[in-house]
């Protein structure tokens, strides 16, 4: 039952950012991995939330590189 639950959850999730532009999903990946670098080096929920912080910028930042040759999108 439980892996229902979860396999059910993660389909939801999926299927929320298929409407959402490259840019916002590269934010979306970016505040996950920042988040998950933040807790394992804090071990606190305060790391983890600067992480996603800098994690989502970075990743906006990294999207908007692959697209206009530059970070700041000028």
């Amino acid at each position: 039952m439980k892996k229902l639950f979860v396999g059910l959850i993660l389909g939801l999730m999926l299927v929320g950012c298929s409407n959402m532009t490259s840019r916002e999903k590269s934010a979306l990946v970016g505040a996950g991995a920042g988040a998950l670098v933040g807790t394992a080096i804090s071990g606190d929920s305060k790391g983890a939330l600067i992480g996603a912080g800098v994690g989502a910028l970075g990743g906006a930042a990294v999207d908007n590189y692959n697209k206009k040759g530059n970070v700041l999108g000028n």
